[in-house]
């Protein structure tokens, strides 16, 4: 295990904003718990987020050459109530009926029996568990546990962690009493409790999606029994009572229905008002994701590029995500040296031709998820000469990523049919090249969100919804900011391009299988 993980705080200046706080009606307190920050404000009954009450705490992974990326379990409690504090700082002491929480999806976390951390936060780009993930489909098979879990066999998620924690720190594992999230080990800090949504549960690949209960063959397969995990709550269900050093320290918050965490993605859908089959939401921050929500059962075969989640008992969201988003472009950014100014950067991106610097580039830098789920896929730039420039390769990095969206939608457009595409995220949002890019490559029109925080929006509405002061989240529609239209020509010569990135990275991933073989 690793150390405490370093932060960063940036909270929103209240002094230079005010807040408009609506009287007599419910007040929500949403918060979005990610890997890069951790986000709140008040919303108002329509879910319209209240300008002046917004706060952030940034912090990063702490992340190691042997794959790992984790946060301390103490520190991310801190972040939390910090951010909290500063929202409630910005209300001018408004009741607050509902507090809504957004949680990155597939963390692991391992706690006593007296709810203290025994591991760090271990987050969804941690892949120390890959040669677990292999011996799961050598014992199992996979195509089956995926259509009942949604989940492939890969490090990011629970089952091939235990196996891997077990083996690699077995007092540890031992001393454990319990297995979370950190949704779940937020509340338990908060509550005492340490009821799981549906939403959350489906994204550990341990939840049997018709079900909706624990994965019997994989807690077997795994060795953990039933009490290790938490309970699955009923949907929507809140916690009670918040702790007495919490009631005292959130006077506000005291008679507030606390909701349990759901997963991220799952909310940026929401509020993003993809809800239907009839339209999907690509996200690029960090990471990258495109989605699908609807009401209904999981498909009868989900393809084995995508994975299938749950937002609750009656909807499924399904879609493909990639570990390479933003975050490689600030990689890139800062490895090659590039311009401090964005807007030089990105002016010189947009005088460039489509897939004209020669270079494919595997965008693998924290492992691969979809489409092929390679536990041991990692970064590549082919095509290196003496006059590549630094700015080529950023240039063909944002392409590389696109193209990998571009195979998840292929995948995806069975179950979502001709559907719109939404999009947002601070990459595409910061970037116009990168959104007519995307255009571009999926040959598709994309329309800008106008939602700045649409996970936060998405989790305040379901709680809304759950409340009864919302008919349905499907009747709570966001605007766009913009659209993107895709031109066919270069559209033609992306198509060539993928083909090539696909061609590089199956040779690649056949002498990597030689390789094993022969090391056997």
């Amino acid at each position: 295990m690793c150390g405490e993980a370093r932060y960063d705080e940036c909270l929103v200046n209240s002094k230079t904003r005010s807040a408009h706080i609506p009287e007599d009606q419910p007040l929500v307190l949403a918060l979005d718990i990610g890997t890069s920050s951790v986000r709140g404000a008040l919303y108002d009954e329509q879910g319209g987020e209240i300008e002046g009450t917004q706060a952030r705490v940034e912090r990063t992974f702490r992340t190691t050459g042997d794959g790992g990326a984790e946060l301390d379990a103490k520190a991310a409690i801190e972040q939390t109530t910090r951010c909290i504090d500063a929202v409630l700082a910005r209300s001018f002491g408004a009741q607050i009926e509902m507090v809504s929480v957004a949680c990155f999806w597939h963390s692991l976390v391992g706690v006593n029996a007296k709810g203290r951390a025994l591991t760090p936060v271990l987050g969804w780009a941690d892949t120390r568990a890959a040669r677990f993930a292999e011996e799961l489909k050598r014992r199992l098979n996979e195509r089956v546990t995926h259509g009942r879990t949604g989940c492939r066999f890969h490090p990011s998620y629970w089952p091939a962690r235990f196996l891997w924690l077990r083996e690699e720190e077995p007092e540890i594992y031992k001393s454990v009493h319990q297995w979370m999230s950190f949704g779940e080990f937020l509340s338990s800090i908060f509550f005492d409790e340490t009821t799981m949504s549906i939403s959350m549960a489906s994204g550990t690949g341990m939840l049997n999606l018709c079900s909706c209960r624990w994965d019997e063959e994989l807690l077997e397969a795994t060795g953990i029994a039933h009490e290790q995990l938490p309970l699955i709550a009923e949907t929507h269900q809140p916690f009670k009572q918040l702790k007495d050093e919490y009631a005292r320290r959130w006077p506000q918050l005291q008679d507030a229905l606390w909701f349990p965490a759901i997963g991220d993605g799952a909310a940026n859908n929401i509020g993003a008002s993809c809800t239907t089959r009839e339209r999907i939401a690509l996200m690029i921050g960090t990471s990258g994701a495109i989605r699908a929500l609807w009401d209904g059962e999981p498909p009868g075969e989900i393809p084995s590029s995508l994975w299938c989640y749950r937002l609750d008992a009656r909807r499924i969201v399904m879609g493909g995500a990639l570990s390479d988003g933003g975050g490689l472009y600030s990689w890139m950014n800062d490895a090659l040296a590039l311009s401090d100014d964005f807007n030089e950067t990105e002016t010189a991106l947009k005088e460039m031709q489509p897939d004209a610097h020669g270079l494919t580039i595997l965008p693998f830098w924290a492992g691969e998820r979809s489409t092929n789920w390679s536990t041991d896929a990692r970064g590549a730039i082919l095509g290196l000469t003496m006059h590549t420039r630094p700015i080529e390769i950023l240039r063909a990095a944002m392409e590389a990523i696109c193209y990998r969206f571009a195979l998840i939608a292929r995948a995806l457009e069975p179950h979502a049919p001709g559907a719109e595409i939404v999009a947002s995220g601070g990459a595409l949002a910061a970037s116009p090249v990168w959104a007519q890019m995307l255009s571009d490559v999926l040959g598709r029109p994309i329309h800008l969100s106008d939602v700045a925080e649409a996970s936060s929006r998405g989790a305040c509405l379901l709680a809304l919804e759950a409340r009864g002061l919302l008919k349905s989240i499907e009747h709570a529609p966001a605007p766009f900011v913009g659209a993107y239209k895709p031109d066919m020509a270069r559209h033609t010569r992306y198509q060539a391009a993928i083909e090539r990135q696909q061609e590089f990275y199956e040779k690649l991933q056949q002498q990597k299988t030689e390789v094993r073989s022969q090391n056997e």
